[in-house]
């Protein structure tokens, strides 16, 4: 699959988000971050945010839900318009059944680890699922540092991806910019959410394109691509 680049609208001007989200229309995704003031310390949007941006653009949403309780608030995501949501195993109590609502639903179902949650144990779920996202910060904030202790988690779940011979997407989010896109690309990593490396950008769609070309070299060259 070629690399795919999710601007994260965490990084807009949330009092123009319709011109925001026409700004990156080039992208594949735009990535919208639900938080709750609860599973990570920030609030931001919620579902009514989400359909007015599902009406004003044209690119597909990326949820991603930083909350607690997603068994029960994801499925109104998707109703909402989001054509992939994703939740964090951490939170969630039946991540299998939640997976496979979404999914009914009509959206790709994704779950999320934060830095220090392993892949390993979450092996046998892989095929429940349509996207996997590694953390590369702490979910929460927007403008943090990657982390590059996460690569190596990047490779394996890779790896896990290649052994089951699965099409499952696998993003990183945080820190994504110019100068880290590569190193992720290298590793494993297909879907990139990218927030102040595009909207702190001069020309937003540029930057996108940019990200895009970058991704696509480094995964051109990249080991896992070519073993498998």
């Amino acid at each position: 699959m070629a690399p795919q680049i999710s601007p994260s609208i965490l990084s807009a001007d949330f009092a123009r988000l319709a011109e925001e989200a026409k700004a990156v229309e080039g992208a594949d995704w735009l990535h919208v971050d639900v938080m709750d003031n609860h599973f990570v310390p920030n609030l931001t949007l919620g579902v009514p945010v989400v359909e007015s941006l599902a009406r004003a653009t044209d690119t597909p949403l990326d949820c991603h839900l930083m909350i607690e309780d997603p068994d029960r608030w994801a499925p109104q995501y998707v109703e909402a318009g989001a054509g992939s949501v994703t939740f964090h195993v951490e939170a969630a109590t039946a991540p299998v059944r939640l997976a496979r609502e979404i999914r009914a639903k009509g959206a790709r179902a994704s779950m999320a680890l934060r830095p220090a949650t392993p892949i390993e144990p979450y092996e046998d779920l892989l095929p429940e699922l349509d996207m996997l996202l590694i953390m590369t910060v702490e979910p929460g904030f927007g403008g943090q540092a990657f982390l590059d202790i996460m690569l190596p988690k990047i490779r394996r779940t890779r790896e896990l991806i290649g052994k089951h011979g699965l099409e499952l997407w696998l993003q990183v989010d945080g820190g994504v910019s110019a100068s880290t896109i590569e190193q992720c690309a290298d590793a494993g990593a297909d879907v990139f959410v990218a927030g102040s490396a595009v909207y702190g950008a001069s020309d937003p769609a540029e930057a996108v394109r940019a990200l895009r070309k970058q991704a696509e070299e480094a995964t051109s060259r990249a080991s896992w691509l070519h073993d498998h």
